[in-house]
């Protein structure tokens, strides 16, 4: 799961240009903006990652005198990219105090997530995209996921000289379309789903004879990428209908995800399309910021649409980086 809130150290400091009265913390590979000398270098916080729902009575500060919002039943705010006095804000660091409690030993890196109630915000998925759930999502494949580069930087050294296939990363939900054991299933990001031909991702498999196609094929494997176009998120793309995008495939069997080419024969032969593929780059750095840079730039898709970001992917090692241009834009 994804570590919403964690304890991590105050790296850096940085001021921001004609502004007395807040500044820049670094964390891991976060920046964010918070009241000058509030906070030192080598400190203990509480950190809370962008997209996270905090309830009100936690940080009531954050819905600025107005009435909070409400999530799945509690009252608060979602922490988004921002900026201040032009120095750019991702995510909510607080003090240690801020922790009830516990009989724990609270060390850097503990995830607090669920202790301070914090969940993950997401989009009310329609009807016909949501589905009822005939169970959870399917232990014998990986959840679709990557962690987001800024998480990472304690990881990415050990990396440099690696070559990664770099794909755009859509906006739209994430599906996966199994075939295991003689069984297909459909799986929406955390759930598997009772057959429903109303049902936009079951709709989608019917359509392309997935089932069919997979049982021909005679291996256990489980097809996953984004579903994307009307009524999906906000349909960035234009798209007219509904597309399946296939950005990974994973061998059941030997527990591991196909290679590129690999994938893109598979997927042809399937007849299913696949994410855009940008570039073959071979990792010479680990400056959160150059990799940042080279998730801005136009969607192939839709070239009018900034896109969401990119995902660097190797055999082992997978990582996203999401634009900052698209995130600041994000409502």
């Amino acid at each position: 799961m994804r570590k919403l809130a964690s304890i991590q150290r105050i790296e850096e400091i940085r001021p921001i240009v004609d502004a007395d009265k807040i500044c820049c913390y670094r964390v891991k590979g976060w920046w964010v903006v918070d009241s000058i000398n509030k906070y030192q270098v080598g400190d203990l916080v509480v950190y809370f990652e962008i997209d996270s729902w905090i309830p009100h009575e936690l940080a009531p500060f954050l819905s600025k005198g107005r009435e909070p919002r409400e999530f799945e039943g509690v009252k608060g705010e979602k922490l988004r990219t921002i900026r201040l006095r032009g120095a750019l804000s991702q995510g909510l660091i607080m003090s240690l105090d801020t922790i009830p409690e516990t009989d724990t030993r609270l060390a850097e890196d503990h995830d607090v997530t669920e202790l301070l109630g914090i969940k993950k915000w997401e989009a009310v998925l329609p009807a016909q995209l949501a589905g009822v759930a005939k169970g959870l999502f399917p232990s014998h494949t990986p959840k679709t996921d990557q962690e987001r580069v800024q998480n990472i930087t304690d990881k990415l050294p050990d990396h440099l000289g690696q070559t990664f296939e770099v794909t755009e990363k859509l906006e739209g939900t994430s599906v996966t379309y199994y075939h295991y054991q003689g069984e297909f299933g459909v799986c929406s990001r955390n759930l598997e789903l009772i057959r429903d031909p109303n049902n936009s991702l079951w709709k989608t498999a019917i359509e392309l004879e997935l089932e069919i196609k997979l049982a021909n094929l005679g291996r256990n494997l489980s097809i996953q990428g984004e579903m994307i176009g009307p009524a999906v998120q906000k349909n960035i793309y234009k798209l007219s209908k509904i597309e399946f995008r296939v950005f990974d495939i994973y061998d059941v069997n030997q527990g591991r995800y196909l290679g590129t080419q690999e994938r893109l024969e598979l997927s042809e032969q399937l007849g299913l399309l696949h994410v855009p593929i940008l570039d073959q780059y071979q990792l010479n750095t680990v400056s959160v910021a150059d990799l940042l840079s080279m998730a801005e730039g136009p969607s192939r898709l839709y070239a009018a649409q900034e896109r969401e970001g990119i995902v660097f992917k190797s055999q082992g090692f997978t990582f996203k980086a999401i634009s900052n241009t698209y995130l600041e834009k994000e409502k």
